[in-house]
């Protein structure tokens, strides 16, 4: 693995355009992890149910933030819009102190539910938690709900990010015809490193043939060194790329100039560069916010932590269909979704 030194690029401007943010998704030591619910409708309750939001990028980040705040979206859509389900959202938020007071002003406010949708929030929200006992709280990805300190009021959610990448190694391994592919990674921490880990996986067992090169460029956010990563990648032969954070606009900038396939995760990223998002991994919160709100209503305001899979629903393979991927392909794709989800085969090292 490498890690680049920073240069300065142009920024990638129109559609390849993304707030600066720095997304943080280290885990810490697990708790218990029973799964999100795939489907079904959030139950309905006799009152507005209030949801506040805050996230370290754009809600429009095709990535970490946009993820959580269109799962919301779909389940206020569910409860019959604004009637049922009131969002108010703070992004942008990459400072923790702002953040923190942003959480604690919507605490104040008397939301049912505020989500703090970013690791580097945990130690603020748990002082916070503890000052507003009947407010819930969420964050992720994480996988400590705090019950161990004493808390009931928090709920944790963590994506199973190395299923959906091995999926995506498996597509990038049977389409390189150079047998060199390229991963551009943020911070070797959290849910971008499981992912990267799990595509290495996904190409090397493919195609024992193809190398797999990766760089971490040590910053969420940092378009400029996610495109410097990319075009290193490509120097050194990579006919296809992926990688993870909201960053990835720069790699993605630079697959479309060299005409070359990317392999999105978090949302789906084929809007960016539709001739050149092959697919994308989407981490589907909706199923893990429905429960929640059925827990809340039903009294119960934490103390569970959550995790989404292929199996449960809450990871998706999304395909662009203006990307040609081969039906072989796919249905090896598939084959390996599948045994993921059965348990037969083991998406990390």
């Amino acid at each position: 693995m490498s890690k680049i030194n920073r240069r300065k690029f142009l920024t990638i401007a129109g559609t390849l355009s993304a707030g600066a943010a720095l997304t943080a998704c280290a885990a810490p030591a697990p708790t218990a992890a029973p799964a999100a619910p795939a489907g079904g409708a959030a139950k309905p309750a006799a009152k507005q149910f209030k949801v506040a939001m805050v996230c370290p990028s754009a809600v429009t980040d095709a990535a970490f933030s946009q993820s959580m705040f269109d799962a919301i979206k779909a389940v206020q859509k569910d409860m019959g819009g604004e009637s049922g389900l009131l969002l108010k959202y703070s992004d942008n938020v990459f400072q923790v102190p702002n953040a923190a007071a942003a959480i604690r002003d919507y605490a104040g406010q008397g939301f049912d539910l505020v989500i703090a949708h970013g690791t580097q929030y945990g130690n603020s929200l748990q002082e916070i938690a503890k000052d507003f006992p009947n407010v819930a709280f969420a964050w992720g990805t994480a996988t400590d709900n705090f019950e161990s300190k004493g808390l009931k009021n928090v709920f944790a959610y963590n994506p199973k990010a190395e299923e959906g990448g091995y999926v995506l190694g498996v597509l990038a391994a049977k389409i390189t015809k150079s047998n060199v592919v390229g991963v551009c990674g943020p911070v070797e921490a959290g849910d971008a490193k499981t992912f990267v880990d799990g595509f290495k996986k996904g190409v090397t067992d493919t195609n024992k043939a193809a190398k797999v090169n990766v760089t971490y460029t040590g910053n969420f956010s940092d378009v400029s060194l996610m495109a410097a990563a990319a075009e290193t990648h490509t120097k050194a032969g990579a006919d296809v790329l992926t990688g993870s954070s909201q960053s990835v606009v720069g790699a993605i900038g630079i697959a479309k100039d060299k005409k070359i396939v990317w392999f999105g995760t978090q949302s789906d990223q084929a809007g960016l560069a539709p001739d050149t998002v092959g697919a994308s991994q989407v981490y589907d919160w909706s199923g893990i916010v429905k429960e929640m709100i059925n827990m809340i209503n039903s009294g119960k305001k934490g103390a569970v932590s959550f995790e989404t899979t292929l199996k449960n629903g809450g990871l998706k393979i999304a395909y662009n269909d203006k990307v040609n991927i081969p039906a072989d392909a796919k249905a090896a794709a598939a084959a390996a979704a599948k045994d993921i989800a059965d348990g037969k085969l083991k998406a990390l090292p």
